[in-house]
């Protein structure tokens, strides 16, 4: 059986993003959601663990393909420790499934696949959320806040030399994530979560525009 501890070898510890405090919230959420949701726990566990294990670094010049990278590296993984064809499969099927703007042919269809997926995307709502995000957009050189355009708001594409901001992030995905998730018990969760994402970049641009 797979534990965080062997897990930790595989994540950077410091990165604001997908760091392994990424990985221990993702796989304490999947598993919490696999008990309600009557998953199986040693799929979802394994999955948890190994889903952003190659490529997740925004600077890796993977993180587009990052999904397939560790889907890869979890068949190595999972054959070491001799798993069936079949359990890897399952375990594969979730982290190929798990990326929020994946193709359409790799959409969960297990309900492993569904709770990993819920438990990523719960990790980008709430107060962690908003974490995650003004880290990503540090790391990426982008501003905290930036006032989007017309365009940006009209169709999600930025003119020229236009920032993405974590703002810009907040717009493009995270107010959208709620409604993409599969589980009854992510989608109650969620509830609470992105009331606080979204009372959070309003008060955040009226300081900024000095309205309070």
């Amino acid at each position: 059986m797979l534990t965080l501890e062997q897990a930790r070898a595989w994540y950077p510890e410091i990165d604001p993003v997908h760091g392994f405090d990424h990985i221990e919230r993702v796989y304490h959420m999947a598993e919490k959601l696999a008990v309600l949701e009557g998953a199986n726990l040693e799929i979802v566990h394994a999955a948890a663990l190994l889903h952003d294990s190659r490529g997740s670094d925004p600077n890796s010049g993977e993180r587009l393909s990052h999904h397939e990278a560790s889907a890869l590296f979890a068949e190595q993984v999972l054959s070491g420790e001799g798993w069936t064809d079949e359990q890897i499969r399952a375990v594969q099927h979730c982290i190929r499934a798990h990326r929020y703007r994946g193709e359409k042919e790799n959409e969960p269809q297990t309900i492993e696949a569904k709770v990993l997926f819920d438990a990523d995307k719960l990790d980008v709502l709430g107060a962690i959320g908003v974490a995650r995000t003004i880290g990503y957009a540090v790391q990426a050189g982008q501003p905290i806040y930036a006032e989007p355009s017309e365009q940006f708001i009209e169709n999600g594409v930025k003119q020229p030399g236009e920032p993405h901001s974590s703002y810009h992030e907040y717009l493009f995905k995270l107010r959208k994530v709620k409604a993409r998730l599969f589980t009854a018990s992510a989608i109650q969760i969620a509830e609470a979560r992105d009331a606080f994402l979204t009372k959070f970049y309003e008060q955040l641009g009226a300081e900024i525009r000095a309205e309070r």
